[in-house]
């Protein structure tokens, strides 16, 4: 095995590695901020004089709302499903904690240890198989933060939409009087 397919593969796992940690900060960074801003709108939502217009915002802001913070949920705590390689059976990957935690012992996880990384073909397989598993995480996770940006958007969009109608139905009698 060549030094230069490690050190790669190693620069590989910590891009990917990075990129989760990034999007997890940015799916709790968007939670928070939808949470304070639906405190704020649920607190003042019985104030809000209602008419159909306010009432479609009304529906379309929560219906939003929700599926935001369902598809950050799928970004902060992804589905993860087992790989099976080319010969159907399932490997035990040691570097992610679902691997680790099917042993029994330390000493164990030691032992298989040892024996995976006394063979670098081995060695390189089940590093390229933590790249390849963090890599389609981050497309899953990626394709959910971009569905949340969305949905995040169109209901601080609803949200403000509610919020002109009501300065406009104030600033009317005043703008025109009579």
């Amino acid at each position: 095995m060549n030094e230069n397919n490690i050190t790669a593969l190693f620069r590989v796992l910590d891009s990917e590695q990075q990129i989760i940690q990034r999007t997890d900060q940015k799916a709790f960074t968007l939670l928070s901020i939808l949470g304070v801003f639906m405190v704020f709108f649920i607190v003042h939502f019985t104030k809000v004089p209602m008419d159909w217009f306010r009432f479609i915002l009304v529906v379309i802001y929560f219906t939003v709302a929700f599926i935001a913070i369902i598809n950050l949920m799928l970004v902060i705590v992804p589905r993860i499903r087992k790989d099976t390689s080319k010969d159907d059976k399932t490997e035990i990957n040691v570097t992610f904690f679902g691997g680790i935690s099917t042993f029994k012992s330390s000493e164990d996880y030691a032992s298989y240890l040892s024996e995976i990384s006394s063979d670098d073909k081995k060695m390189y397989h089940m590093f390229s198989n933590q790249v390849f598993a963090l890599g389609k995480i981050n497309a899953f996770k990626n394709k959910a933060l971009k569905r949340a940006i969305i949905f995040f958007a169109l209901a601080i969009m609803s949200e403000l939409l509610i919020i002109m109608s009501m300065a406009w139905s104030r600033a009317l009698p005043f703008l025109f009087p009579g």
